[in-house]
């Protein structure tokens, strides 16, 4: 650091809404200019100085009475306070941001998105098949985390990329950058992206913000405002991401939630009636979210999509996202409820790449999500179901899940609101077949299949040489009787007998 001298005559100060302008005069004629914001550091020192640091010099502004020197600390002040009204701060409890970025502080965490095999291969891949993206590009990396996408960035050839991370994992994300000796090539910046600045506008922004669902975490809103620091032609990787949503039927799931609230039935729990809970407990479990995985044939109609383009959409549209549907059956069947995954498409200038959590794919740490309704319907091939999901967010980084359906020809609606923020986590490691779905014998259908794949009959050899099945069984008996000397047992002879 370097302390800036200069004896200066005057100085004003302009403020703006996100900034205040300092302009420093001597003798009516303008010295120099400087922006501070509320990321800039200031404190007073003594009755009549201020000291003010920016990233190369300090100043120490010294005013001529007490009341210039509460005036310009009343201007900086309201300007610190701008911290507490940034926009990631304005829509997020202060609790929930806490907690949010002490869990990915963790190296546990990180870990586990690490060894996602499907997430982070298809991040690599479709930043180094679109290596013209950032070959000589400077890139931002938005909630890097250990700083993984910074690496691959320059792997594929990127002059210098911006790795901004909001928890202490920046402090892991630069030992390793500096064990790998790539110093000179990404730069950690300590901050959310709503708080900080960046020295220069980006060619390319890399970021991974999905959460379950898509948008939970809300970090989809975080990725969106980086968007000021791109420059014009830009890429995102990725581009866009697309809800896909169609109605399930799955009558085990419905009675395991139905039975965990039935543990509020118990009239005598350690001699206290608990039952007039059960409404309660009931209304509490089909509110959380089911993040598991599941065979697609529980899916009993083809599902719709709604997309969100990262380069396009603005902040306010992931605020509210109402999506209807209507959707029509392919086979008579008990209808639980909607459930729910995505894909996201990085379209980059050489080629496009498509990282997807449906669960007729391999399985990623997103896993699907199942929103069930507190009562089914019983839909009829063809039927349609009509209605509606409202996303509603909410300051816990998260949104409510608003639920609304008919069947077309019924006068019946059925809503359930879901806490996208208290999810029950089910996914036990198997993924049972729905029932009734097998049209031939499954024990017939896999001998048979094992024959074929055989070049050797699966036939019973004979028995010393004998030609015909009774014949083998007459002689492994006798064989049987010789070897072994006659028991006084009375059951022996019929044993023998039945064998043969």
């Amino acid at each position: 650091k370097q302390w800036y001298q200069r004896r200066v005559r005057g100085m004003s100060i302009t403020s703006m809404k996100d900034k205040v302008i300092l302009t420093f005069f001597n003798k009516g004629s303008e010295v120099e200019q400087f922006t501070v914001t509320h990321n800039t550091e200031h404190c007073s020192c003594g009755k009549l100085s201020w000291v003010i640091r920016f990233e190369e010099k300090t100043f120490m502004v010294r005013f001529a009475n007490e009341k210039s020197v509460k005036e310009c600390k009343e201007v900086l002040s309201e300007l610190q306070k701008i911290e507490s009204r940034s926009k990631f701060r304005e829509r997020t409890e202060e609790s929930s941001a806490t907690q949010y970025f002490q869990f990915y502080g963790y190296l546990s965490q990180q870990q586990n998105m690490l060894q996602d095999y499907v997430r982070t291969s298809t991040f690599q891949r479709a930043i180094l098949d679109n290596h013209g993206d950032f070959v000589g590009k400077v890139v931002l990396d938005v909630g890097a985390g250990s700083g993984i996408l910074s690496f691959f960035a320059v792997q594929a050839g990127a002059k210098h990329v911006y790795a901004v991370e909001g928890s202490h994992m920046a402090d892991h994300c630069r030992e390793l950058i500096r064990h790998n000796k790539y110093q000179d090539k990404i730069t950690v910046i300590h901050g959310m992206i709503e708080e900080v600045e960046l020295p220069e506008e980006v060619d390319t922004i890399v970021s991974e913000p999905m959460g379950y669902m898509l948008y939970n975490e809300r970090m989809l809103e975080t990725y969106i405002y980086a968007r000021k620091w791109l420059k014009k032609g830009g890429k995102m990787f990725p581009s866009t991401g697309t809800l896909y949503l169609a109605p399930f039927s799955d009558e085990s799931l419905f009675q395991e939630v139905c039975n965990k609230a039935n543990f509020w039935y118990q009239t005598f729990f350690y001699g206290v009636d608990l039952s007039n809970l059960r409404q309660e407990a009931y209304d509490e479990y089909f509110k959380q979210p089911i993040v598991d995985t599941f065979d697609p044939r529980h899916l009993v109609a083809k599902p719709i999509k709604h997309t969100t383009n990262f380069m396009t959409d603005s902040e306010s549209s992931l605020r509210d996202i109402h999506i209807d549907f209507t959707f029509y059956p392919h086979a008579a069947a008990q209808v639980h409820g909607i459930a729910f995954w995505f894909d996201v498409a990085f379209e980059g200038s050489q080629k496009t790449v498509f990282l997807s959590t449906s669960p007729s794919e391999p399985l990623t740490h997103w896993y699907q999500v199942r929103c069930l309704m507190g009562t089914p319907l019983f839909a009829r091939p063809g039927q349609p179901i009509i209605g509606s999901v409202t996303l509603t967010s909410n300051k816990r980084q998260s949104y409510d899940v608003k639920l609304k359906m008919h069947l077309a020809g019924s006068s019946e609606t059925i809503t359930n609101v879901l806490d996208l923020k208290n999810p029950y986590f089910r996914y036990t490691g198997s993924v049972p077949v729905p029932p009734g779905n097998q049209t031939a014998s499954p024990s017939d259908t896999y001998w048979d299949n094992a024959a074929a794949a055989s070049t050797t009959q699966l036939t019973q050899p004979a028995y010393n040489g004998a030609t015909t099945a009774a014949a083998a069984a007459a002689g492994y008996t006798q064989n049987y009787t010789k070897a072994y000397p006659a028991s006084p047992n009375p059951y022996t002879a019929l044993y023998e007998e039945g064998y043969n």
